[in-house]
């Protein structure tokens, strides 16, 4: 089944993610992805995550079809004009990758080319329109096109923004333009998760909980300190802070958000930040 049945169908999705490399060796990528291969749904494939230039989205997204991977590729309005966007989409469709995660891409001074000129010519919500109108037949200009694309369109949603009320008005709009699944950014707090959940409950939509591993305590403090909508509590920053073993706290901590989440959240989207060959640990200890 592919990713898109899976989610019709109701399953608890599992994903996680490679980021590619700078330069063209993707040895130590494939490998981490070929480890995940029969633990996940699908594998995310970040675009020059953070803004820093790497290796492009699509050739390792179809790297990892190649090696029966199912990969989601993700599609960020930051570098691209609506005619590259609206290419790239169908190069993507081609090329049999169907699943992309639309985002808006952080702004290239927070990366590794500050002086890069943005583009942003459209938004996260104005590019999932776009995608299913390419599934119509038609392209933003109205030109029909030969042979129609079909995608499972991914968004991204923070359930623990603060005010929350602008992250909801969002995560409508991109359900009513065609959105078939969310990814959340990091989850800690499930209580918070769980009210999030409430008020989107009306929506028929997938909604996976990301999990970000805690690799040390100045990691915590940081995106405590610099990441919008991440708030990780003093007892778990402690607990990493205190363990003999961080990686084995890490998993430890990671599968128990997963079953506390369990119930909640319609799957999860496991960020390793490189530490992937850890989440086959993380699945096991979690009961997946």
């Amino acid at each position: 089944m592919t990713l898109k049945e899976k989610i019709s169908s109701r399953k608890f999705i599992i994903t996680s993610e490679i980021g590619p490399p700078k330069g063209i060796d993707v040895k130590s990528n494939l490998e981490e992805a070929l480890m995940l291969k029969d633990r996940v749904d699908a594998v995310n494939v970040t675009d020059s995550q953070s803004a820093v230039m790497r290796l492009g989205s699509l050739a390792v997204s179809r790297l990892l079809k190649e090696e029966g991977v199912e990969p989601i590729y993700q599609l960020t309005c930051r570098d691209r004009n609506r005619i590259a966007l609206q290419s790239d989409a169908l190069s993507a469709a081609a090329l049999g990758i169907e699943n992309v995660l639309v985002l808006t891409g952080d702004h290239p001074s927070r990366g590794d080319h500050p002086a890069a000129k943005p583009v942003f010519d459209l938004d996260s919500v104005q590019l999932i329109n776009t995608l299913k109108g390419l599934e119509t037949g038609k392209d933003m200009a109205g030109k029909e096109l030969k042979g129609v694309p079909s995608f499972c369109i991914g968004a991204v949603v923070n359930p623990g923004a603060d005010p929350l009320e602008p992250e909801l008005i969002k995560f409508e709009k991109k359900v009513k333009a065609g959105a078939s699944f969310f990814q959340t950014q990091g989850v800690y707090d499930v209580d918070a998760f769980a009210a999030f959940m409430d008020k989107v409950k009306s929506f028929d939509t997938c909604v996976i909980a990301g999990i970000i591993l805690i690799k040390s305590p100045d990691m915590a403090r940081f995106m405590n300190k610099n990441v919008a909508g991440i708030f990780i509590p003093d007892k778990l920053i402690e607990e990493i802070e205190n363990a003999p073993d961080r990686q084995h706290k890490a998993v430890e901590i990671a599968a128990r958000t997963i079953k506390d989440l369990k119930g909640l959240a319609h799957g999860v989207h496991i960020m390793s930040l490189g530490w992937n060959k850890l989440v086959p640990r993380i699945l096991d200890k979690a009961g997946l």
